[in-house]
């Protein structure tokens, strides 16, 4: 019976974990911070992000997850911006005029936490994680931070929902339901008032899982995530931009998967998207910033593998917030 309740575990961990550890996220060009931590503070004011996706609507027991991030930048020097760099009325549309004018940031620290919540079938992971990185000035208009997170992953199994042939066997008493282990991420993130572009690995220290107090199901374990991510703004017209962008994960043992995105923006306060993630989908996306205060944003991605026969696709919102917005600017000044 322990064999079996192995089993029944293992099949939920690896078909869907082995490919994907840590979750998807379509719009990770809003919010690189997730994948990151060298984007502590890269802004100069406290932004605040809660999402939510939905993975495979449709299919039961499908991957749905839940987080909340926020990260800010320390001391008095959040206070970089001047007369040139942001509209006094807060009105900051990017338009073509800005780039001469754009300086880069001072040196600064920047700090901040993210708590995700991961659910597919009997398999739940919480992440907590702070963050730190300093922000270098490499010249006038442009800068280079380095960051490094760290704090914990519990994964749990819902012992109760395997299925087995005698519930009430006394071999499930053997099932470790739940377990704690550390967290690492690194990265750097170089930036300019044109481009973003930056490289981070998640989960850098590999662990050992173990679902069993005998030690006899210990084969389980938590791998890095390598994270290479690059994106460029050009310019339509005056007040129209494009941003291609892209995004590279390598994980051991799985196949290498690139996101490609474009995005195309109006005065930075209304935007959509379009991009294709291989072997896994074909994605749209759309956003307003609606005040200095608040921006929202949708993504919903057409599955493209051989899940489609029994999934309607993944659905993904995220409500932002700016907090501290002292200049009252409507779109980020470093994530577009």
């Amino acid at each position: 019976m322990k064999i079996f309740i192995a089993l029944c575990f293992y099949l939920s961990f690896f078909l869907y974990t082995a490919a994907q550890q840590k979750p998807q996220y379509t719009q990770y060009v809003l919010n690189n911070y997730l994948l990151n931590p060298a984007l502590s503070g890269v802004e100069n004011y406290t932004d605040v992000k809660l999402g939510y996706r939905q993975q495979w609507a449709g299919l039961a027991d499908a991957p749905k997850t839940a987080f909340v991030s926020a990260h800010w930048a320390l001391g008095s020097e959040y206070l970089w911006s001047n007369a040139l760099s942001f509209d006094e009325k807060g009105n900051d549309p990017r338009s073509r005029s800005y780039q001469q004018y754009y300086t880069a940031s001072p040196a600064h620290h920047g700090v901040g936490f993210s708590a995700v919540n991961d659910k597919a079938g009997q398999l739940t992971t919480t992440a907590f994680n702070l963050s730190y990185a300093y922000h270098l000035i490499l010249n006038d208009k442009l800068n280079m931070s380095v960051g490094i997170a760290g704090g914990f992953t519990r994964i749990g199994i819902d012992a109760n929902r395997l299925l087995l042939e005698n519930p009430n066997d006394p071999s499930l008493g053997n099932a470790i339901e739940s377990q704690f282990k550390p967290d690492v991420s690194a990265g750097i993130w170089l930036y300019g008032s044109r481009f973003f572009s930056g490289i981070s690995v998640q989960q850098l220290r590999p662990q050992q899982l173990s679902f069993s107090d005998d030690g006899n199901y210990n084969q389980g374990k938590q791998v890095p995530h390598f994270f290479l991510t690059g994106g460029y703004k050009l310019y339509v017209s005056e007040d129209m931009h494009l941003i291609p962008s892209v995004m590279v994960k390598a994980v051991q043992g799985v196949p290498l998967s690139v996101d490609a995105n474009l995005k195309l923006g109006l005065k930075d306060k209304v935007w959509i998207g379009a991009g294709y993630r291989n072997q896994d989908a074909v994605t749209v996306m759309a956003g307003v910033n609606v005040s200095s205060l608040i921006n929202v944003t949708y993504a919903y991605d057409f599955t493209t593998s051989g899940l489609n026969q029994v999934s309607t696709g993944s659905h993904e919102i995220v409500l932002g917030f700016l907090l501290n917005n002292v200049y009252k600017v409507i779109c980020p000044r470093n994530m577009w």
